[in-house]
């Protein structure tokens, strides 16, 4: 059976970088048999109706400003799935939850840019899923869990954002030691996605340490990419950290999967 994943994407710097994330994610996907088709949820889709992309061939999102001008030269041009989408609207149907089909948005670089670092050749079809950071974290498990049963037809789910992810806090330019108040966190959410804490996790922003500054109030859309795929993976409830690192002082690089 295929894991779920929640997979940090960092800067959109990430695309055109070499280092020891990139290196790691380039490897990923080599590491899992080749997925028949895979659904991301990606931090830069917000929407409060659970989106489904029914799309034959996506466009590239630029969704950032003020980068490297070869970051918009980047193409990505995965193709979608009919038939996996038309599971996912019954699987929605069956667990009661609400959804809208979506016929023509791209991928935003919250999917291309860990997508091409796993699967290059954009060979592997992709079902864009929006996320809705009003839910609750029991809500966005639900949907998770709604899709579980498609990981034992070879289908990876992946929920794309950070774990501490807060652009007012970051100090671009300093990889040098990592702030103690980020690896609080990260470590509080590592104990309790080991042991499958969902009662702990569930209540993150009023129980973990430091978790006004990880997963600040002005935003949370980065973090809940997490409950998605942890969800998908409730049939099977492991979870193993496979990477983790930080860039800028505190944006983290963690990698989970789960089942």
């Amino acid at each position: 059976m295929m894991p779920s994943l929640f997979i940090a994407h960092g800067a959109p710097l990430l695309a055109i970088e070499n280092n020891e994330y990139t290196q790691f994610l380039n490897q990923l996907g080599q590491t899992f048999p080749r997925p028949k088709a895979i659904i991301l949820f990606s931090a830069h889709w917000e929407s409060r109706a659970q989106k489904v992309s029914e799309v034959d061939q996506y466009d590239t999102i630029y969704d950032f400003g003020g980068f490297d001008p070869e970051l918009y030269t980047i193409k990505y041009p995965a193709q979608g799935d009919m038939e996996i989408s038309k599971e996912i609207k019954e699987l929605f149907k069956e667990n009661g939850i609400p959804f809208e089909v979506e016929t023509k948005r791209g991928l935003d670089h919250g999917a291309w840019v860990v997508l091409r670092m796993l699967y290059p050749n954009a060979d592997v079809p992709v079902i864009s899923m929006s996320v809705n950071s009003a839910l609750s974290p029991e809500e966005q498990y639900k949907i998770g869990k709604s899709l579980a049963a498609l990981r034992a037809n070879d289908v990876l789910i992946i929920g794309s954002g950070g774990t501490v992810h807060n652009l007012r806090a970051v100090s671009w330019g300093d990889d040098g030691a990592v702030h103690q108040w980020a690896l609080e966190f990260d470590d509080w959410i590592a104990h309790h996605l080991h042991t499958w804490d969902t009662d702990s996790l569930f209540k993150y922003d009023s129980l973990a340490p430091n978790a006004e500054n990880a997963v600040p109030r002005f935003g949370n859309e980065h973090f809940v990419p997490l409950f998605y795929a942890m969800g998908a993976a409730d049939n099977n409830r492991k979870a193993a950290l496979l990477h983790r690192s930080y860039r800028y002082g505190n944006l983290s690089h963690s990698v989970w999967q789960f089942g």
